[in-house]
């Protein structure tokens, strides 16, 4: 008895000590430490966040509704903020932004704009005139908050910037806003940032949360980092796939800000990170870039030491691709930056891996620390940022020897695309009135040059122009690069990425052209309406697998030409879609007013045939046509799931190409191995569905055990197509998980004596050029293959890893890379060794199984929707494949 006394003592003991220590651990929100310049005298009438929002900034995450009303009440109550718009997400939040300055530049706010504008052409200023605005105009400075929509404490960080710029009355304040003119995107990502807010406040406990392992620090899949379709919006400036990257690049070109800071977060047990970043740069900026950057840098390091916090410069973040929100505004002629404060997955607050409660009020205090920083470094010099964004801008400065892009004129293809979007950048565009011929006009698959001749309507994109650093940066066949170690991908040329036709000159074109005002737009309507046999649209069109998802919807029975055929001059490719009137129900004007109103919403040309003789190649009921069925298409998403590459085939399908696909949760497939938890709705039957589509995952292990193997056999043998993407690819040959005898080339291990005995520090180095990091292969396609219908027989494919397929006689290899490895890198970087291994082996490829089919796709065929070339492979799989 008394020892059992003596044990319950001693539990008791240690369940007080315990919660003592849990209590004296309870974590403090607002340290005092991190107090917003309490110090200040701030105009009364104006509301602060807290005054507001009805707690202060770190006690709670604020939903982005609550955010722009707050914004609203600001504009309202101060006449230095004024709020605009810049358009609307996919899930219908306005995306805003404040333009901030002291009330007299307020008063003359479009004048100074305007004047900006001026300078940001150099080529129609005289030195005088350059002179008095580089000596008169403010400063412009602008700053992207929360574009990861989980990165959340630069948006609590931004209403108390605009509070202090609205409302302080001190002197630094004051210069601040005399000297400049400062643009806020206070959310660049609502959608995400709302999706974690919902989900965070949803699990947040009344007791802070600060331990790691708290499911307030586990966010589930796809997270709220991507926005509405589960892309990175930090990789979209130039691409301008989604709305809020329209809409912001809009407001920015109409601004052109000579100083831009994106601020992010980064892993919890990360300290603040600022400019300077690390190797490979962008070698086209102008030289001052480094060291004017630097200067932010050490203006932030200054605010740094004075308050204690932790901080690395340097070691991280190259600022190679432009595509980011810190290298845009570089290749844009600004000082452009990045801020990482650590966070993400923090919560209220956590504990780091060194016993460091980090708060979400320190992460915002670290962040309005540095904008303050840089607005006051921006107007002390704002007369040298201003110089350098003038220099920047004019092309006689540039460092490229290319004077001109010449893109033939090919309605067929992405051109119209790529046009549309180097004139949202603002780039000129003119299109020739007269044949002309270039002498050294160099072709992009190989770097040859040669005299080329050019028809009238070819597209000129000259260099002499204010864009020139950014028209070179992003239309140049191949950047210089310094370092083996990237933070993204090697290449990003446009012409490459969406495969298109076209050729620089190291000399200026002469030849009579006409400026481009708007894009041109693709050819729709339908020719020979009334015809009365069939209706054609020619599947080499870019809009052309659109159309066949809208004759699907509108109850179509059409076909598809495996073979080419026409009559006289209209001539139509493999895959083109054949609509018989006498196979359709419909009477002839039913059909004829369904094609004019196909053509027009999918901007396609549709011919009207009225016999089903053709002179050349097949006839329009021939048994080389075969009759297409809308297919049930599932995606398998979740965990262990690439969230990018199910979010670019989401975006492919239901933007793009306005066709349905389910998205199942792979543990809720009946025939996946993954835990079955508790489904009120019970399962999803892989038979209720003619194609599954993976993206890319290296653990497929985890989806297919034996058991489910044998099930998706049976699947696809008895007709169903399975699509295999990146990774997911890789699991379905003989090596990995032998479901079928397909083999991938293996890659032999480094045995090197360099290899054994490579010193720590050079590792990284060492097999970072070991790598393809994400580099432009040359590779030929078979065109005659309904997987490559509407491509032509060349195809840039971007390349990340070395893995590829063995090319055997029982494998339906479509694409292949270039089977001469000194002709096989068309941008980017490979090593020597890598590109020998590479060199003649597969990456699409069909292998029959049964009545079924494995489409194997190894290379991503929409890479965040611009890289576009290689896509139409994937709509063939999933649109005529099932069929085929």
């Amino acid at each position: 008895m008394k020892h059992q006394l003596h044990k319950i003592l001693t539990a008791l003991c240690l369940f007080l000590c315990l919660l003592v220590r849990v209590q004296a651990q309870e974590v403090e929100l607002l340290d005092e430490k991190y107090a917003f310049d309490p110090e200040l005298s701030y105009d009364t009438s104006i509301p602060s966040p807290a005054d507001f929002l009805g707690y202060e900034l770190g006690e709670e995450l604020t939903f982005y509704l609550n955010v722009v009303r707050y914004l609203e009440t600001l504009a309202e109550a101060s006449p230095k903020v004024t709020l605009g718009s810049y358009g609307k997400t996919y899930e219908g939040r306005e995306l805003v932004y404040l333009v901030i300055s002291s009330e007299a530049n307020q008063q003359n706010i479009e004048e100074i704009r305007q004047n900006n504008l001026r300078l940001a052409d150099p080529t129609s200023l005289n030195g005088s005139e350059a002179d008095a605005l580089i000596s008169e105009q403010p400063v412009i400075t602008s700053m992207s908050y929360n574009i990861h929509g989980n990165e959340t404490s630069s948006t609590e960080a931004a209403m108390q910037v605009a509070y202090r710029l609205a409302a302080a009355e001190d002197e630094e304040t004051a210069q601040i806003l005399d000297n400049s003119v400062i643009i806020m995107y206070p959310c660049i990502n609502p959608d995400g940032r709302d999706r974690y807010v919902y989900w965070y406040n949803a699990m947040k406990r009344e007791v802070v949360a600060h331990e790691p392992f708290d499911v307030e620090h586990d966010e589930p899949w796809p997270q709220g980092r991507t926005n509405h379709y589960w892309f990175d919006l930090n990789r979209d400036w130039v691409w301008l796939v989604h709305p809020e990257s329209r809409g912001h690049i809009a407001t920015y070109q109409q601004w052109m800000p000579q100083v831009h800071v994106d601020y992010h977060e980064q892993g919890y047990n990360s300290n603040y990170f600022t400019t300077p970043g690390t190797t490979p740069r962008n070698l086209l900026l102008p030289d001052r870039y480094e060291a004017l950057a630097d200067t932010f840098g050490m203006a932030n390091v200054k605010a740094f030491d004075e308050n204690q916090i932790s901080y690395f410069t340097r070691e991280a973040f190259d600022f190679f691709y432009p595509g980011y929100g810190s290298s845009y505004p570089s290749v844009m002629g600004a000082i452009g930056m990045l801020t990482e404060q650590g966070g993400i997955g923090g919560g209220r607050a956590i504990e780091t891996d060194d016993s460091f409660v980090l708060t979400l009020r320190n992460r915002v205090f670290d962040h309005y620390t540095t904008s303050f920083a840089t607005f006051a470094k921006a107007a002390e010099h704002k007369k040298i940022f201003l110089q350098y964004f003038y220099n920047a801008m004019n092309p006689a400065n540039s460092k490229s020897d290319v004077k001109a892009y010449i893109l033939p004129d090919e309605p067929d293809t992405y051109l119209y695309n790529v046009i549309d979007m180097l004139m949202s950048h603002g780039v000129k565009v003119e299109r020739a009135e007269n044949d002309f011929s270039v002498r050294n006009a160099i072709e992009y698959a190989y770097g040859n040059s040669s005299q080329k001749n050019f028809a009238a309507g070819s597209f000129i994109i000259s260099t002499n122009q204010p864009k020139h650093l950014f028209i070179n940066s992003v239309m140049q066949r191949q950047m210089e690069i310094e370092d083996s170690v990237m933070y993204d991908m090697a290449t990003w040329s446009a012409p490459l990425a969406y495969n298109l036709e076209v050729y620089s000159s190291s000399q200026a074109v002469n030849v009579n052209t006409r400026v481009l005002e708007t894009a041109p737009t693709y050819a729709s309507g339908v020719e020979n309406e009334e015809a009365s046999y069939a209706f054609v649209v020619d599947w080499k069109q870019r809009y052309a697998p659109k159309a066949l998802a809208l004759l699907w919807d509108k109850g179509y029975q059409v076909r598809s030409a495996k073979q080419p055929f026409g009559s006289g001059d209209t001539q139509f490719s493999r895959g083109s879609i054949i609509v018989l009137m006498g196979r359709n129900s419909k009477s002839d004007k039913e059909i004829q007013a369904d094609m004019r109103e196909v053509a027009e919403e999918a901007q396609v040309r549709i011919t009207g045939l009225n016999s089903g003789r053709m002179q050349n190649g097949i006839d329009l009921s021939s048994r080389d046509s075969e009759t297409l069925f809308k297919p049930k298409v599932a995606m398998l998403i979740d965990q262990p799931f690439s969230v990018y590459t199910s979010g670019q085939l989401w975006f492919l399908f239901d933007q793009d190409t306005h066709f349905p696909i389910s998205r199942i949760r792979a543990n809720t497939l009946s025939q996946t191995s993954l835990p079955k938890l508790g489904r009120r709705y019970g399962y999803t039957n892989l038979y209720d569905y003619d194609v599954l589509l993976l993206p890319g995952t290296d653990d497929m292990e985890a989806v297919f055990d034996k058991e489910s193997l044998k099930s998706l056999k049976e699947w696809v043998s008895a007709g169903g197509t399975l699509i295999a993407t990146e990774e997911s690819a890789h699991y379905f040959t003989k090596d990995k998980s032998g479901f079928t005898d397909v083999e991938m080339v293996v890659s032999d291990e480094d045995s090197t004596e360099e290899a054994k005995y490579l010193r720590y520090e050079d590792r990284e180095e060492y097999y970072g050029w070991k790598r393809v990091p994400g580099s432009a292969l040359n590779a030929n396609i078979d065109d005659s293959h309904p997987l490559a219908f509407g491509l032509d027989d060349h195809l840039y494919t971007l390349k990340f890893g070395s893995d590829a397929l063995l090319a055997d006689p029982g494998l339906q290899t479509v694409g292949y890379y270039n089977r001469e490895a000194e002709r096989l890198l068309a941008s980017g970087y490979a090593s020597q060794e890598n590109l020998q291994k590479l060199a003649g082996h597969t990456f699409a490829a069909v292998k029959p199984m049964g009545q079924g089919k494995v489409v194997f796709l190894l290379d991503n065929t929409q890479y965040r929707m611009f890289w576009r070339g290689p896509s139409r492979m994937m709509q063939n799989a999933v649109m005529l494949l099932p069929g085929m």
